[in-house]
């Protein structure tokens, strides 16, 4: 993965119809879909239950860009060599997720993986500054992880932008999970992300046998982030 700033649209299969994930992924990347967002969750450190590394490793095949997994679960450390080897390019773990973050993130990076650090709409920015080294991506939650289709928390806004000037000139995405639509994404790639994942927004009126919506709607957010 070649590191730029440009603005990457990642479609997270939350969305997508779970029985035809490999034609769904194909259809998204057909379209313009720049990643594709895989969003793993527990029912422990979220309130819902989705996805393990054999759907990981399953769907990796029909993935030609990039398969960026964001692990909702905690504890973390121990799943890390499993879906590396299902073969993400991306492992985003929670800031929360447990007490050794820094230990979390030399696992994934050992494992061959870019690192990405989550943070949900409670939590500051102030615990990045040792850790800034250590990363690639930092995921702002703009909903409270669990369940799509949540409305957008404005407050993280102002977040995004003092995490830019924090970041500085280093290699890292910043990446926006929740709520993204057409009307939130300049909000977010003004203040400075470059990474938007978005589930109902892209998937919406489209399907394996009409994906010419899944475009549509790629475009469009592509289109409104592009105004900042």
């Amino acid at each position: 993965m070649e590191f730029d700033r440009k603005i990457k649209i990642a479609p997270s299969i939350l969305s997508a119809d779970f029985a035809n994930f490999s034609q769904e992924i194909q259809c998204v990347e057909a379209e313009g879909a720049d990643w594709i967002h895989v969003d793993v969750m527990d029912g422990h450190f979220v309130p819902n239950l989705t996805f393990g590394p054999p759907l990981c490793a399953a769907i990796r095949p029909h993935i030609k860009t990039v398969m960026d997994v964001h692990l909702m679960i905690s504890p973390v450390d121990q799943y890390i060599d499993a879906f590396a080897e299902a073969g993400a390019d991306i492992l985003t773990a929670h800031l929360e997720a447990g007490p050794h973050v820094h230990r979390t993130l030399q696992a994934i990076r050992g494992a061959g993986c870019k690192a990405g650090l989550a943070l949900n709409p409670g939590t500051g920015i102030e615990d990045l500054d040792y850790l800034l080294d250590m990363v690639d991506l930092i995921c702002v939650m703009t909903v409270n992880p669990g369940f799509g289709g949540q409305k957008f928390i404005h407050s993280q806004v102002e977040k995004v932008r003092k995490l830019r000037a924090m970041i500085g000139d280093r290699p890292i995405h910043i990446e926006i999970d929740g709520g993204i639509t057409p009307e939130t994404a300049p909000l977010m790639t003004a203040a400075g992300a470059d990474v938007l994942v978005a589930g109902s927004a892209v998937f919406k009126g489209g399907s394996v046998d009409n994906p010419a919506p899944y475009g549509e709607n790629i475009r469009a957010i592509r289109a409104a982030a592009a105004t900042a």
